[in-house]
């Protein structure tokens, strides 16, 4: 599974590598209200969950949709500005209707609302669309449905109450904490950049993400993100200036783990990526295939090969010596290690005129850790 982003004849100059600063804020926003995905700056979470204001946290809660399981597409800019002034005044300049859409897509976890149906297409019934939409926002609690309702009833009012409310976790926390990680970022951008610049988009991929690849082939040239979703979107679709013209690249710190995309219709792709690792986190080196992941579930959840490697985990056997443990015959045997061989769970030595097999257990206990990268991508 892949998100891929058609990069085919793109023009160089319409590649970025930018820090933002609205997108850092919104990072952070995510650890507070998700601070297990983030064992890196759980400390942080917590001194600053337990400065705020009482009021201040209760209009986090009520607003947490838009950041809490992912982000609403305007709060990743596709065009960075220095400041966050300046990008909140662009989100400001974004259409309600757009606006909208992007934020019910957060609030009742519905893909399928566009900014077309809420108007821009004549052919689609306006009021059955947000009537689903208030429905979805309602099975999901009372604080997602009064949210979804205002929204729907009053766009400028609640447009303005997240402004506010992002300007005032600025001044609460966001500022201090942005002067301490801004000139890293800009520094980590300036080398994507430069790597872009000299040794083209591989090189800058490369340095970017393990999880991210340039692919070329006949149809064109594709970034590939490896991430547990089937989605894919154009770096040139639209006319020069338009939200498809070009791609983005944001470093984040407070972002890690996740690779995080925009990649709806109408947006400017954007992907916020973390920088390298200061320190030891929670997973090392480079991150294990999503196919790998899902191969090694499979290889684990038969019964037979539950059993196989009870024994394996113990010490090596041969394929004889397992058909005997199990009672079954050894072609049977064979087959199941064969399953647990191509999902690289299992190595083997020869002695003589004897294989013998065993359990690859650091694969295996790193299994959880993967699968819990693979879920975070």
């Amino acid at each position: 599974m892949t998100l891929t982003i058609d990069i085919t004849g793109m023009p160089a100059e319409r590649c970025v590598f930018a820090p933002s600063p609205l997108a850092e804020l919104t990072s952070m926003l995510h650890v507070l209200a998700e601070p297990a995905h983030h064992p890196a700056v759980q400390a942080w979470a917590a001194a600053t969950l337990a400065g705020l204001r009482p009021a201040l946290a209760d209009r986090l809660l009520e607003a947490e949709f838009l950041w809490r399981s992912s982000r609403a597409d305007f709060l990743v800019p596709g065009r960075p500005r220095p400041t966050l002034t300046a990008e909140l005044d662009a989100v400001d300049a974004i259409p309600d209707e757009t606006y909208v859409a992007s934020a019910l897509v957060m609030t009742c976890g519905s893909p399928r609302l566009t900014a077309g149906a809420l108007g821009r297409d004549p052919s689609r019934d306006l009021g059955r669309d947000l009537d689903r939409a208030l429905e979805l926002a309602q099975a999901r609690g009372p604080r997602q449905a009064a949210f979804a309702e205002r929204l729907i009833t009053d766009p400028a009012a609640v447009r303005a109450a997240v402004r506010d409310l992002l300007e005032e976790c600025a001044d609460a926390f966001f500022l201090d904490a942005w002067r301490q990680v801004e000139h890293q970022l800009a520094a980590d951008a300036r080398h994507k950049a430069d790597l872009f610049a000299r040794h083209g988009m591989r090189a800058a991929l490369a340095a970017v993400s393990p999880a991210i690849t340039l692919t070329t082939d006949a149809g064109g040239e594709r970034i590939r993100l490896d991430k547990l979703q089937d989605n894919a979107t154009s770096a040139v679709s639209g006319p020069a200036g338009s939200s498809g013209d070009g791609i983005t690249f944001i470093p984040s710190v407070y972002g890690r783990p996740h690779l995080l995309t925009v990649h709806a219709p109408g947006w400017r792709p954007v992907v916020q990526y973390p920088v390298a690792e200061r320190h030891q986190d929670w997973h090392q080196g480079r991150p294990t295939p999503i196919d790998l992941v899902r191969l090694r579930l499979d290889a684990f959840a038969h019964p037979v090969r539950q059993r196989l490697c009870r024994t394996l985990a113990r010490g090596p056997h041969t394929t004889g010596e397992l058909a005997e443990a199990w009672h079954l015959t050894a072609p049977e045997v064979s087959r199941h290690l064969a399953v647990l061989k191509k999902a690289g769970l299992l190595q083997t030595t020869r002695r003589g005129r004897y294989v013998r097999h065993h359990l690859d257990i650091t694969a295996t206990a790193a299994l959880g850790v993967d699968l819990l990268a693979a879920l975070l991508r």
